[in-house]
């Protein structure tokens, strides 16, 4: 199986025994410079996963969680920080087209925010959880960081008179000369 991700652990289904498997997963520290750098951060200290598997029709089901820490840049005092990651991951992996229809159709009769993700397909009998726990991590990762404690503040502002448009701004108060 061939992963477009940095971090590639496929389980195939017909391994997974009927009592189901557990697994847990922890990134090297190569694997976790390129998901780092793949999901656009200074580092990843730490990046592991658990997951819980077990058979589901022709599929599986996926549980678990993935857990991360992640370095960044503080968006307002510009200091590296270190964010702590930890999202669960709830995952179902259907082998057809057909079977991925019904199970959206059954999840799509009433909208509900909180409901499982649409399933994803078993790629060659595969689920890849390093790709599962790479996209997790990847999208809770917070954007816009900021260090404990770090306020904004905005720019005073300046004199009216000190701005580009000062004069403009002094025509259109004073009425720019016109007589009416």
């Amino acid at each position: 199986m061939t992963s477009k991700t940095p971090w590639s652990i496929p389980v195939r289904r017909d391994d997974v025994p009927e009592t189901g498997l557990h697994l847990d997963l922890s990134a090297d520290e190569s694997t976790r410079n390129a998901v780092a750098a793949l999901a656009g951060v200074d580092s990843l200290q730490r990046l592991g996963a658990s997951f819980d598997v077990t058979r589901r029709g022709s599929g599986l089901r996926v549980i678990g969680e993935v857990v991360a820490s992640v370095g960044q840049t503080c968006v307002v005092t510009l200091e590296p920080i270190i964010s702590e990651v930890r999202e669960p991951i709830d995952l179902i992996f259907v082998s057809s087209a057909s079977e991925r229809e019904s199970v959206a159709e059954d999840a799509s009769q009433s909208i509900d925010p909180e409901a499982a993700d649409e399933p994803e397909m078993l790629v060659d009998g595969m689920a890849d959880l390093g790709a599962v726990a790479t996209e997790f991590l990847m999208l809770a990762i917070d954007p816009y960081p900021r260090k404990p404690g770090a306020v904004f503040d905005a720019p005073k502002k300046e004199d009216d008179g000190s701005h580009p448009f000062a004069a403009l701004a002094a025509l259109k108060r004073g009425g720019g000369g016109r007589e009416g």
